[in-house]
């Protein structure tokens, strides 16, 4: 087994807290599915047809293929093409731009043994995607050139398990993961990276920003400073796969992920970061500079400046119209002992305090579903890491899957769906099934229907568009049409909430 798989394969196997078979592992998939790799070929994916208009509480399946490990179709690098569309992936990045157009980057194929680093563009309105950066095969090094100089040579190498954010000058922002870098001559570094990019969509040229170009045979520590200072030497160690937001200003914000610590110990972090794209300049803001600690939690409902999420990864993030940063779940501490974790956190970005909202400050619980479409004080998801998330016009978070535990206490995938009102603090089971691994229901391509679903997953993309309408891509664990586990997806969904 080579080290990218084995380290993709313990990324999602203590990410989602599930036995083995929960891995990225050589699983059955249904019958007729593409063949895996990442270059320019077939595959199952049939033609892309305009979608008919959604119908509120309905997903559509979009484009992609209904099987696992459908094969990229790259085309023309920066043409557009109703055949084109990104191989099946798990762990990749997105952003959405100004002109709403979705935007996809790198992640694993392949059973975790090809890390990628593809960067893709997709048109709601055309419905076609276009390779747009990087390399339509997998397992490139980066190209740093000159920090702080952007260059149409310069590319994020190849990785999986990375943070990123969007400005307001609609510029796309990535940092770290687990990957490869490079180092003179040629050779790869493979590990925890903590490298920050900025891409423009309109010079379509990528700059290094800050952090480390590894040169040696362990990721980058952690240069903390002083706690709530900025300052040039700051940098948050390599990690993967970290929360993120993006405030009113501008500034980007990265919480915890499972990487390097200050004293390059490895474990789960629960470190608070604030990064200036004008200053360029890290501050340490809330947590520890040390690895693996658990959470004080205060009382519920009660912020407070002792108040601080246990150490983690794998967790979801929402920003809301206040400037308050969410953080639900993942995988990592509680208030004692490490696993799958349920809890619901805000951070107020004026009084510098975290407040537990919801959840439990333990491992382990399980979901409380409740009746489906009906909001309850008693309701809550159960712990799960991997998910993806999104908030609506009316400030309302949504969760989606991950891997986890149902209402059964069974562990396993998920693709139920979730709302939490931050007003009545209160959480509505919306879509999807209370057990895990559901499959897919897939309905006709294009087509919304009150009975297509999306199967169990963890370890997609979402984006929101103008409209308000969710968009969930890929991911790993299961979802096809004929009841089997798989491994990765390259299937795009829209959801009008």
């Amino acid at each position: 087994m080579s080290s990218v798989q084995f380290a993709v394969k313990k990324l999602t196997a203590s990410l989602l807290n599930l036995p083995a078979i929960f891995a990225l592992s050589g699983v059955l998939v249904s019958a007729g599915c593409g063949g895996g790799g990442s270059s320019t070929g077939g595959g199952s994916t049939p033609p892309t047809p305009t979608p008919t208009p959604s119908t509120a509480k309905e997903w559509t399946w979009v484009s992609g293929s209904n099987s696992a490990n459908a094969i990229g179709v790259y085309g023309t690098l920066g043409t557009a093409s109703a055949s084109n569309v990104p191989g099946s992936r798990a762990g990749a990045v997105s952003w959405i731009d100004k002109s709403g157009n979705l935007w996809l980057f790198g992640g694993t194929e392949l059973d975790g043994t090809v890390l990628l680093n593809d960067l893709w563009e997709f048109s709601p309105t055309s419905k076609e995607w276009t390779w747009v950066s990087g390399s339509s095969t997998g397992g490139s090094s980066g190209v740093y050139g000159t920090q702080g100089v952007a260059a149409a040579a310069n590319v994020p190498g190849a990785r999986v398990g990375s943070a990123s954010w969007i400005d307001s000058s609609g510029n796309l922002w990535l940092f770290g993961g687990t990957g490869l870098a490079s180092i003179g001559g040629g050779s790869n570094f493979y590990g925890y990276l903590n490298d920050l990019w900025e891409f423009s969509p309109t010079s379509k040229e990528w700059t290094w920003v800050s952090g480390t170009e590894p040169t040696g045979t362990t990721g980058s520590s952690g240069v903390y400073g002083t706690l709530g200072v900025a300052a040039a030497t700051n940098v948050p160690g390599g990690r993967q796969p970290a929360a993120s937001w993006i405030d009113k200003s501008g500034n980007l914000w990265l919480f915890g992920g499972i990487g390097y610590d200050s004293t390059v110990n490895e474990g789960d972090l629960n470190d608070l970061w604030e990064f200036n794209p004008t200053s360029k300049e890290w501050t340490w803001v809330s947590g520890k500079s040390t690895a693996n600690w658990s959470g004080n939690y205060g009382t519920l409902g009660t912020p407070s400046a002792t108040n601080v999420p246990g150490s983690r990864y794998g967790s979801a993030s929402w920003i809301d119209s206040s400037g308050n940063l969410w953080l639900f779940g993942g995988s990592g501490f509680g208030s004692g002992a490490a696993g799958g974790l349920n809890d619901l956190w805000e951070y107020s970005l004026t009084s510098k305090e975290w407040t537990w909202v919801s959840g439990s400050s333990t491992a382990g619980a399980s979901g409380v579903y409740g009746t489906q479409g009906v909001a309850a004080a008693a309701n809550v998801p159960g712990a799960r890491s991997s998910s993806v998330s999104w908030i609506d016009s009316s400030g309302n978070l949504w969760l989606f899957g991950g891997g986890g535990i149902d209402s059964t206490g069974a562990s396993g995938g998920l693709n139920d769906l979730w709302e939490f009102s931050p007003t009545a603090k209160e959480w509505t089971w919306v879509s999807g099934s209370s057990s895990a691994n559901a499959t897919g229901v897939y309905g006709t391509l294009g087509t919304a229907a009150a009975s297509n679903v999306p199967g169990a997953r963890g370890y997609s993309v979402s984006w929101t568009d103008a409209s308000g309408n969710f968009w969930l891509f890929g991911g790993d664990i299961f979802a096809t049409s004929s009841a089997q586990t798989v491994t990765d997806l390259n299937d795009l969904w829209e959801y009008q909430p």
